[in-house]
């Protein structure tokens, strides 16, 4: 298999022995905030990824196709985290969708009024639920570099008015079905990220990882207040941890505590437990 890409997170190998070539997807331990890849694996953090992203690719497969093929003939080194897939044209937009108000969203919000362009009532404060979710899109950064907000308008000069609609309508249909199915288990979804691609016939087609500890902010609904922070099964943590450092958030990141990472690693395998009703364990080692 030949390397393609390194990203924050994954690598996406090719394998061409295979007709038509696939990709492997590898989601490693590396932690990223802020766009800087921190130098402290946390353990199972790339096997917990992986696993909660194909319990939700399985139950949104009937709202968007997805690029998965399986987890057969996975290379031992990379067992429990990676996934076989289709290649995809991956389209230029973060699409984000959030029902509350948290984050880079609540610092536009307190400044303007909106999020990427979309009008918010006032009063709102830190942790409300917005009335109805809403489509936030930012671009997608190179390594180092920060995701900036785009409107709507933006995202339809870029990739067209069709898409940008279709991008609109699959992004608040997959968040509202999480959403809901992660209220079984006591999870409130603040916000998500999304990624879509094209495949060969041109379909528009979900990729990357869905519904993640690292692509959404996910709080216990039993100690939900707003107005303030919230407790969080994600990696806010260490964004808050970060922000006692005298750190620009810029490369390089600092190293993280072990009981810094000890916290991150049970948060990820508690919120992976409330999501899918099983007990996280981790994978065993390769050998």
């Amino acid at each position: 298999m030949r390397l393609v890409h390194s990203g924050k997170v994954r690598e996406l190998y090719l394998d061409e022995s295979v007709d038509p070539p696939q990709l492997l997807l590898v989601a490693s331990d590396r932690l990223s905030i802020y766009d800087v890849v921190l130098p402290t694996p946390v353990p199972d953090k790339g096997a917990i990824l992986t696993a909660l992203s194909l319990f939700w690719f399985d139950r949104t497969r009937d709202l968007v196709p997805n690029h998965v093929i399986g987890t057969h003939d996975i290379p031992a080194e990379f067992a429990g985290r990676a996934v076989r897939c289709r290649p995809l044209e991956m389209l230029p937009v973060e699409c984000i969708a959030r029902g509350y108000l948290t984050g880079l969203g609540l610092k536009e919000y307190q400044k303007d009024g909106t999020v990427s362009g979309v009008r918010l009532p006032d009063g709102l404060v830190e942790g409300s639920r917005l009335p109805e979710p809403i489509f936030t899109p930012t671009t997608k950064a190179a390594v180092g570099e920060h995701d900036e907000f785009m409107t709507f308008d933006d995202v339809v000069a870029l990739v067209g008015a069709d898409t940008a609609q279709r991008l609109r309508a699959l992004t608040l249909e997959v968040y509202r079905r999480g959403a809901e199915s992660a209220a079984a288990g006591g999870i409130l979804v603040a916000d998500t990220k999304l990624e879509f691609g094209r495949d060969t016939d041109g379909e528009i087609v979900l990729g990357d990882e869905v519904l993640t500890p690292d692509s959404s902010r996910f709080w216990p609904a039993d100690s939900y207040e707003p107005g303030r922070p919230q407790f969080s099964f994600d990696k806010q943590y260490v964004r808050d941890w970060s922000a006692g450092l005298d750190w620009d958030r810029t490369a390089p990141g600092p190293e993280v505590p072990a009981e810094v990472v000890e916290v991150v690693r049970d948060r990820y395998a508690e919120v992976y437990r409330r999501i899918t009703g099983t007990v996280w364990e981790s994978p065993a080692p390769a050998g």
